[in-house]
């Protein structure tokens, strides 16, 4: 594999660690971002930083747990302008549609003379198998509030796929790119659809935003995590222009972005949802 001094942080994460795949497909190894990784990269020591951005030329950045929250315009502005001290030449930065916080990180790194890419993503399909959404999956019983607001879910391997190409390919630099799924879907449709492709029996409630907050934080979830998606559901989700379609992944890719439903099909097939749980 040739090293192409390319970094990849969060490269443990759901878009991260796909993105490294990615590029060690195409025969390039890339420097891994994470705290267990060597060097280590913590996004809450700056002392970690300098280490895993020596020598860099490119990278893709993922912030966790997301853009929004309190703290996340302050570390990219530190590590965009220390990116750009050590000779980082390129960022991918990947962002969320409708938000206004994460528009202004895109901002800072859009200014900081760097060649860079923005890639917007909506809601990912992996929400369902990997993070959050899951539990309910597997208890049979799933509350969710605004059950009838149109998504355009997008699967992390086409988010993966797209952040890959535009770090290598440097005709998308200076792009913002908005990836969705290529439809609109509600909460109560992608409950149905796990339900047909699990073949499990899964029951739907609709509830309020105030109910599943209290659920959330009676199940003890962290409360940065539970603040985050209150802020997704009362600020994003209804953003209209969270509700477009937009097919930015078909000429990049030659492919159209995969459906709810592919991912379902293919989800269900690994047996995620088939670990059912019993209260």
């Amino acid at each position: 594999m040739k090293t192409e001094n390319i970094l990849v942080i969060g490269g443990t994460g759901k878009t991260g660690r796909r993105v490294a795949e990615q590029l060690k497909n195409k025969g390039i190894e890339p420097r891994i971002g994470s705290r267990n990784a060597s060097p280590s990269f913590d996004w809450d020591h700056k002392d970690t930083w300098v280490d895993t951005l020596h020598g860099i030329e490119k990278m893709y950045v993922s912030y966790y747990p997301d853009l929004a929250v309190p703290g996340a315009k302050e570390a990219i502005v530190s590590l965009t302008y220390l990116a750009k001290e050590l000779g980082v030449k390129k960022m991918v930065l990947l962002s969320g549609k409708g938000e206004t916080e994460a528009e202004a990180c895109e901002k800072i790194v859009m200014d900081s003379g760097m060649d860079y890419t923005i890639v917007r993503a909506s809601w990912f399909n992996q929400n369902w198998s990997e993070s959050f959404f899951l539990e309910p999956i597997l208890t049979g019983e799933v509350a969710l509030p605004m059950s009838d607001v149109l998504i355009p879910f997008v699967d992390t391997n086409d988010i993966a796929e797209v952040a890959a190409t535009v770090l290598l390919d440097d005709s998308y630099n200076g792009e913002i790119i908005e990836v969705t799924g290529p439809e609109l879907i509600t909460f109560k449709d992608i409950v149905n659809i796990i339900s047909k492709t699990s073949q499990r029996d899964l029951n739907f409630y609709d509830i309020t935003l105030e109910q599943y907050i209290i659920g959330m934080k009676q199940m003890q979830i962290p409360a940065d995590v539970v603040w985050l998606i209150e802020y997704l559901f009362s600020h994003v989700l209804t953003n209209p222009n969270n509700q477009l379609v937009v097919n930015d992944i078909e000429p990049i890719l030659g492919r159209k972005a995969k459906s709810f439903l592919e991912y379902a099909k293919e989800t269900a097939k690994s047996g995620v949802w088939n670990q059912v749980k019993v209260h």
